[in-house]
């Protein structure tokens, strides 16, 4: 899934079956060059595939907004003015192109859009996302020793960030 084609287009859900093959792809080559996904390696091709295609009912149903990143609305009634961040790849052969960057802005933009006003995420304490979190003017909260494994299922410490967004 190299290219700038994925890096800003939004995935409905009637795309989803369609686009898993592709997509998987870039989640087992994510996971098995070591990022935290939630995964352990090695990942199978099948797996990820029925990973996608899993979230078609929540993106149907616009509990999940999907590019190759997630924001998760927030769904009680105390906390429909944020949402959370998950699962931000890019491709290997793309990365240093700006790629995360601009899919973290469109995702913030969108999110802005639905009336969100803050977000959260929680990434691997030290990883290029942690410096690419704070370099888009994310607030560092702390951090959780051993929160999640990483693909080889070794434990790591979690930062947890927020962004106030404007409005």
């Amino acid at each position: 899934m190299a290219g700038e084609a994925y890096a800003v287009g939004q995935v409905a859900a009637e795309e989803l079956d369609g686009a898993a093959e592709e997509l998987a792809g870039l989640l087992v080559d994510t996971v098995h060059g070591g990022g935290s996904l939630g995964f352990l390696a090695p990942l199978g091709r099948a797996e990820a595939v029925a990973w996608w295609r899993a979230l078609a009912p929540e993106v149907a149903a616009e509990r999940l907004l999907l590019w190759t990143i997630q924001l998760r609305p927030a769904v009680p009634a105390n906390g429909r003015h944020r949402g959370e961040v998950a699962k931000l790849m890019v491709h290997p052969a793309d990365r240093g192109q700006r790629l995360a960057g601009r899919l973290l802005a469109v995702l913030e933009e969108r999110a802005a859009e639905l009336g969100l006003r803050l977000l959260v995420l929680d990434t691997e304490t030290g990883s290029p996302a942690e410096r690419l979190y704070e370099a888009a003017g994310w607030t560092r909260v702390g951090s959780v020793p051993d929160y999640a494994t990483d693909p080889a299922g070794v434990a790591h410490p979690t930062t947890i960030f927020f962004k106030a967004l404007g409005g």
